[in-house]
């Protein structure tokens, strides 16, 4: 069957949807298959995505769906299916969803639980513009758990706005509560039978006060013996489910009826991530995102294993950890991707994990860290963007004993521009108390983890996604003096200050100019001493970082030189004014001019190379 947009999916009658379905699930296992990418959760929502695009006008009914994981099926209903095979490529389809990408893109993210936040401020536009529309926001029950989305749902239940929300549940705890009664009860509590006797019912009894609220108590009661439904009930919603997310008859039959509904409605449906495709479905962790592998058997294609910072990480903390029963690790929602889940199973005890709660995750921290704790918050540089406001005013204007592992900085290939951790040391920075580490390999990873951790007060760790250059860590951590620098290499009057993991591109530089290589180590507190003496020896200092230059560690070095009344030149070489699509680290940082060949070029054409001394000793 070849449907190329929804609206060829709506011509369709309803007893070919299944077979939709099955094709859907059977593309997108054998694109993902020869690609890689998301799995897991896209083969629970193709039902849900069917039903959705079949019931609802779309794209001028909204579908908002939370972070995009989940939505493989929805770009291949809406006319991306050949083009799923350049997903998360250079140059291809994103991997989540995006605004330019797609006209069915109502809502572009990668952070969880902003779906129904979103959703509303389009359901209220549309009723400001007296335009009649029906908006959808789906969200699952891990981005249900952050505290936006509840902020979502309270302003919502106290309007009148026109949403549906639907919690894709796939937690199999659920599973219970999922069978034919549950989809007829469903069907009924929203037919437009019940619905219209409900609402007349409501309209009568307003003349009745007493009679109307006891009314609403026993109709509350009796369906919170057989549905969870009270507490969204209690929120301002009409909820119906929960219902099998699978099922796509009774999905559309419910869709149907609730699209009559006006105002918020909740619709709880239970799916399975990895539906459809047994090694996913037995293992959907594994299967979220994947390389490669055999459709036909699950195995996954056999990579090299390179030891990367992640890894450099876990094994720190449960070193740490041994030495000191105070340490507690800290994740919102990341066991895997931060490396925490060895720290989970020897430390079960010192482990938490706070659900998709990065605000919460700090102030959590903070509370620890007053009583006496020394939390480790490990977190990726994107999502820590989300708890600015509990970095400062939790942790640091307490002065409280918190590190943060920060995972993901810089570039990250395949994930794109909303995953990108290319601003954190620019908001770090200006924070006081706040002390900053960029290691160059992974030797120096693990001794400023164990400095970081002995230092009292706001420490921070960064460190980017993947394998190093393969430095071979010491069992015996030391701990790096405060601020202080390395000098690599003496030469002419050219210093490159190096900040972070560039390092090896920096050296490529620094050989072929013959100039001075300066591993900065810190990007605060800057080695003072240092810098003074590097802008005296010289005419051009270089700083290199895979951050935004502006507010960087190149502009803590400017900031430095104006202040003390220094006028060496600077040339701040970072990541560009503007976002980075997806594609290959290593090809995206030579197109921001971040290999050995891009800093060579960009200190070669610098309007400061232009000194003559400069010019001279690079000539010899």
């Amino acid at each position: 069957m070849t449907l190329d947009n929804p609206r060829d999916l709506r011509q369709c009658n309803e007893d070919q949807l299944q077979q939709v379905c099955d094709e859907t699930r059977s593309f997108l296992i054998d694109t993902v298959s020869k690609i890689g990418g998301h799995l897991a959760a896209g083969l629970g929502t193709v039902e849900l995505t069917t039903a959705l695009h079949y019931v609802f006008n779309t794209p001028d009914d909204r579908i908002v769906w939370d972070i995009g994981h989940q939505a493989y099926p929805h770009k291949i209903l809406t006319g991306r299916r050949d083009q799923l095979h350049t997903i998360r490529q250079a140059g291809g389809l994103s991997g989540f969803l995006k605004r330019n990408e797609s006209e069915y893109d109502t809502f572009g993210a990668g952070h969880s639980s902003t779906s129904i936040s979103a959703a509303l401020g389009m359901a209220v536009a549309a009723a400001q513009q007296n335009v009649d529309r029906d908006v959808v926001a789906i969200i699952g029950d891990g981005a249900i758990t952050a505290g936006m989305a509840f902020e979502a749902l309270n302003n919502a239940g106290d309007m009148d706005a026109n949403i549906l929300v639907i919690l894709n549940d796939n937690d199999m705890s659920i599973s219970p509560n999922v069978g034919a009664f549950k989809n007829y009860l469903t069907r009924l509590m929203t037919g437009p039978t019940v619905n219209s006797v409900r609402q007349g019912a409501k309209k009568a009894l307003n003349f009745a006060p007493e009679v109307r609220d006891y009314a609403r108590r026993w109709e509350e009661h009796v369906k919170g013996m057989i549905l969870p439904s009270t507490f969204f009930e209690e929120m301002g919603f009409n909820y119906a489910g929960p219902i099998d997310g699978h099922d796509i008859e009774t999905l559309v039959t419910t869709l149907r009826n609730l699209k009559e509904i006006k105002g918020p409605r909740f619709l709880h449906i239970v799916t399975k991530k990895g539906k459809g495709f047994e090694p996913a479905e037995d293992a959907p962790i594994k299967y979220h995102g994947v390389s490669p592998f055999n459709p036909a058997t699950g195995e996954l294609g056999k990579k090299a294993k390179k030891r990367n910072y992640t890894d450099v990480f876990s094994d720190w903390l449960c070193d740490m950890a041994k030495q000191d029963e105070r340490l507690i690790g800290i994740t919102p929602a990341m066991r895997e991707g931060s490396g925490l889940v060895r720290f989970s199973e020897e430390y079960p005890e010192r482990y938490f994990d706070v659900a998709i709660a990065e605000q919460h995750a700090l102030t959590f921290a903070a509370g620890m860290a007053c009583d006496g704790q020394k939390p480790v918050v490990a977190i990726y540089s994107t999502f820590l963007q989300r708890a600015y406001d509990q970095l400062i005013h939790d942790i640091s204007v307490q002065d409280l004993d918190v590190m943060l592992a920060i995972d993901r900085a810089g570039l990250v290939g395949a994930d794109g521009a909303t995953h990108a951790g290319i601003f954190d040391l620019s908001f770090l920075r200006c924070v006081p108390n706040c002390v900053i580490y960029a290691p160059s390999d992974e030797a120096e990873c693990r001794n400023m983890l164990y400095s970081a951790y002995k230092h009292k007060g706001l420490t921070a760790v960064r460190y980017p996604r993947g394998a190093g250059i393969g430095a071979v860590e010491e069992t015996q951590m030391s701990e790096i003096p405060l601020g202080k620098a390395k000098v690599l290499t003496k030469g002419n009057k050219i210093a490159i200050l190096n900040f972070g993991t560039l390092l090896p591109a920096a050296r490529m530089a620094a050989i072929s100019l013959g100039a001075t290589l300066v591993d900065m180590r810190f990007v605060k507190p800057l080695d003072e001493k240092l810098l003074s003496e590097l802008a005296q020896s010289h005419d051009l200092l270089v700083t290199v970082e895979e951050n935004v230059i502006a507010g960087g560690a190149g502009s803590g070095v400017n900031e430095y030189l104006s202040y003390t009344g220094v006028n060496t030149p600077t040339l701040n070489l970072g990541l560009p004014d503007r976002y980075i699509d997806h594609g290959d680290q290593a090809t995206l940082l030579a197109e921001c001019g971040l290999d050995g060949a891009g800093i060579e070029k960009s200190i070669l054409k610098s309007p400061h190379f232009e000194s003559e001394s400069a010019k001279t000793s690079v000539a010899n």
